[in-house]
C-alpha cells in the first residue's frame, strides 16, 4: 500500500533512519562521557573525556541536520505540490553527505586531534579547533557543497510549484543555515574576536534560523492531523517566527557582553533575551489551540502526542531554562556552569530532536508503504518511548540544574566563605552526575522504544 502523494518524498526515508543510526551513537557517547564524570577513565584512554565530548556534540548536530534534510525533502513537494526536482540529486547528496560524517568521526576517534588538523590541510586554511565547529576544513566545504546542492533541489522545486507559508518559512530557515555556516570558515587568532564570529553560527542558528525550520515542520504536521483552515496555522505561523526572529537576532547580545564589546549589548542582550519565551510559549498556545479545534480525528495519535510535546518542551527548555540564566547580572555567575548544559540539553531535545521526531512519526508510517499510521500496538510502544525520553531529559535538566546551582554558590560566590577550586567543586557534585547518569539511561530506554515502534505489528488472531 503506497500512501505517498509524490513518489519522490521517498527520498526522505534515507536521511530519517540515518539520523537515527546517528541519534543512537549521539546518546551512548553521552552516556560514556557520564560515567567519565564520576568514574574518570573507563575505556583504557581509547576515547579521552575531550574527544567523547566532541563526537556527542558533532553526532548532535549531524543527525539533526540530516533529520532536517529528510522532512524538507519530505514536506516540501506535498506543499509545492509537484514532484521533487531531483530525485537522483537528493540521493547523492545523501551518500556524500554521509560518507563524510562517518569519515570524520572516525578520525576523532582514531587520530589524535592535532594529527587530524595537519593531515587535512588545516594549516593552509585554519578553522578547526573551535567548539562544535571541530570539523576539518575539507568536511566543512563538503557541508556547503551538500547544502547548495540542497538548496538548489528544494529550491526548483518550489519554483516549479505552489508557493506556500510553511515552504517559504522552510526555505528561508534553510538558507540561514546555509548562510551562517559561513562563519564557520572565518578563524581569527584573536580569542575574543573569534568567539564573537563563533556565535554568528552557534547561537544564530539554535536561537535563529533553525527555529524557522523548526515552526514550518510543526505548521505541515499540524495541518495534516488536526484538518485546522491552513490560512489559520499560516497566521500563526508568521507571528512565531517574526518574534523568535527579532529576539533571536538581538538576543545574541547576551553572548556579547563577556566579549569586551560596548556596554549598552548588556541592555539589549538581556531585554531580547527576555523576550526569547514568548515565541516559544505563543507555539504552546498555537499546538494545544489548533488540536482542540481539529476537524478530523487523524488515526495517527503518537504524532500528535509529538506535536504537542515539542511545543511544551521547547518552551521550557529554551524558553524557561534559557532565561534562568539569561539576564547580564545573572549570567555573570553562572556562564559556563553546569546551568548552561541543563538549559543545552533541554532546549536541543524539546527544540529539534522532537521537532524531528515528530516528522517521522507522521511521515515514516506513509514511507514504508503501512497508510496513515502505525498499528495501535506500535503506536502504544512509540508513546512510552515518548515519554520515557522526555521524563529522561526532564531530569537530567533538573539534576545538572541542581548541580549548576550547588556548582555558582560553592564555587562563584566567594560572600558564601572560601571559594573551592573547579575540581574540588566538581567531587560535591558527584550525586548529581550519578542521578543525571540515571536518567540518561532512562532516555536511552525510551529512545530503544521508539525505534523498536517501527518494526512492532498487530497481532494475528488465532
Amino acid at each position: 500500500m503506497n500512501t505517498l502523494k509524490y513518489q519522490s518524498q521517498a527520498v526522505a526515508k534515507p536521511y530519517f533512519v540515518f539520523a537515527m543510526i546517528l541519534f543512537v551513537g549521539q546518546i551512548l557517547f553521552g552516556l560514556l562521557m557520564g560515567l567519565q564524570y564520576v568514574v574518570g577513565d573507563i575505556v583504557g584512554g581509547l576515547i579521552p573525556f575531550n574527544v567523547a565530548r566532541m563526537v556527542h556534540t558533532n553526532l548532535l548536530i549531524v543527525w539533526l541536520l540530516f533529520g532536517f534534510m529528510g522532512a524538507a525533502y519530505y514536506l516540501v513537494p506535498e506543499e509545492a505540490e509537484t514532484e521533487l526536482h531531483s530525485p537522483k540529486l537528493a540521493i547523492a547528496l545523501f551518500w556524500i553527505f554521509a560518507a563524510a560524517g562517518v569519515a570524520t568521526i572516525l578520525g576523532y576517534l582514531l587520530v589524535p586531534y592535532a594529527t587530524l588538523a595537519h593531515i587535512t590541510g588545516n594549516d593552509l586554511w585554519p578553522t578547526m579547533g573551535r567548539e562544535f565547529l571541530e570539523q576539518p576544513t575539507i568536511t566543512k566545504i563538503g557541508i556547503v557543497v551538500v547544502a547548495l546542492g540542497f538548496l538548489y533541489n528544494l529550491g526548483m522545486t518550489i519554483l516549479k510549484g505552489r508557493k506556500t507559508a510553511i515552504n517559504m518559512v522552510m526555505m528561508t530557515g534553510l538558507i540561514g543555515l546555509a548562510v551562517f555556516f559561513l562563519f564557520a570558515f572565518y578563524n581569527p587568532t584573536n580569542l575574543a574576536l573569534d568567539k564573537y564570529f563563533w556565535w554568528f553560527v552557534v547561537h544564530l542558528w539554535v536561537e535563529g534560523v533553525w527555529e524557522l525550520i523548526m515552526g514550518a515542520i510543526l505548521a505541515f504536521v499540524l495541518i495534516k492531523v488536526t484538518g485546522v483552515d491552513r490560512e489559520v496555522i499560516e497566521k500563526w505561523l508568521y507571528v512565531i517566527i517574526a518574534m523568535a526572529l527579532i529576539s533571536g537576532i538581538l538576543g545574541t547580545g547576551h553572548h556579547f557582553y563577556w566579549l569586551m564589546t560596548p556596554a549598552y549589548w548588556q541592555w539589549v542582550g538581556s531585554i531580547f533575551s527576555a523576550i526569547e519565551p514568548l515565541p516559544f510559549f505563543a507555539m504552546v498556545l498555537y499546538a494545544f489551540n489548533m488540536v482542540n479545534r481539529r476537524r478530523r480525528e487523524h488515526p495517527n495519535k503518537a504524532a500528535t502526542l509529538w506535536a504537542l510535546g515539542t511545543s511544551v518542551m521547547a518552551f521550557l527548555g529554551a524558553g524557561v531554562w534559557g532565561f534562568l540564566h539569561t539576564l547580564a547580572p545573572v549570567n555573570y555567575y553562572t556562564h559556563g556552569t553546569q546551568i548552561t548544559a541543563a538549559h543545552g540539553h533541554m532546549a536541543f531535545y524539546g527544540a529539534y530532536a522532537m521537532i524531528v521526531m515528530t516528522i517521522m512519526s507522521y511521515a515514516m508510517p506513509k514511507l514504508r508503504g503501512v497508510g496513515e499510521a502505525n498499528c495501535n500496538r506500535a503506536q502504544v510502544v512509540e508513546m512510552w518511548g515518548f515519554w520515557l525520553m522526555t521524563v529522561g531529559m526532564v531530569f537530567i535538566t533538573l539534576f545538572l540544574t541542581g548541580a549548576g546551582v550547588l556548582q555558582v554558590w560553592l564555587q562563584r560566590l566567594p560572600e558564601s566563605g572560601e571559594a573551592l577550586s573547579f575540581m574540588a567543586t566538581q567531587d560535591k557534585l558527584a550525586i548529581f552526575y550519578w542521578l543525571r547518569e540515571i536518567a540518561g539511561v532512562v532516555f536511552l530506554l525510551g529512545l530503544i522504544a521508539y525505534l523498536t515502534s517501527f518494526f512492532v505489528t498487530e497481532k494475528k488472531a488465532a
